[in-house]
């Protein structure tokens, strides 16, 4: 399995710091970043890759709308509730999966791998190739152009290249404009010459 960076955001400093300790001495965890506030995780998320967060669940209850926008912007990731306290059953169900501070090393390795490993599968299956109209789409994205510029030289309409759009980032994984060019470039659908 490929090593792993997950994020911590939890207040508590025994249960931030315990969880650091024992994610850090697992061979497959390649590193542990730790927040301590809200505001600390969106900063994270924005500098560094991660492949899962373990979040204590009252965030939740308080940052629920924010939390979900952080989801859908970075949906590869896992969101994992830390549960220390009784927390109701609806509130865990929002969560990929739930580590208590119960589990020992061997229990938590095993749900981290079946959750990692889940989360590739998912983007293996939804990495589909994309076609010829998209790379075009992509092609004059990544070139600048507006989605009223490249509605025009396409000669469809903008809602067509909005959704064309959509596809793409769905299919790719990626959401940025830049993120997308310097996928045109590996993908070889613009040259670094037409910069």
């Amino acid at each position: 399995m490929k090593q792993t960076h997950i994020l911590i955001l939890e207040d508590a400093p025994i249960v931030r710091e315990g969880l650091k300790s024992l994610l850090d001495s697992m061979r497959n965890v390649h590193s542990v970043s730790i927040a301590g506030t809200f505001e600390e995780l969106m900063h994270l998320l924005e500098c560094k890759s991660f492949q899962m967060v373990l979040i204590g669940p009252h965030y939740l209850l308080i940052y629920q709308s924010q939390i979900q926008q952080l989801r859908s912007q970075h949906n590869s990731i896992k969101w994992i509730g830390v549960q220390y306290s009784l927390f109701s059953e609806d509130l865990l169900n929002k969560f990929d999966g739930v580590v208590d501070v119960f589990d020992d090393q061997e229990i938590l390795s095993a749900k981290l791998n079946k959750w990692l490993e889940a989360a590739s599968d998912e983007d293996s299956q939804n990495r589909e190739s994309l076609s010829k109209r998209e790379e075009d789409v992509l092609r004059l994205l990544a070139l600048g152009k507006s989605n009223k510029e490249i509605a025009d030289e396409l000669t469809i309409s903008i809602n067509t290249v909005i959704t064309h759009r959509k596809n793409i980032s769905q299919k790719t994984g990626i959401k940025s404009v830049s993120g997308l060019t310097i996928y045109a470039v590996v993908q070889n659908l613009i040259s670094l010459d037409n910069y």
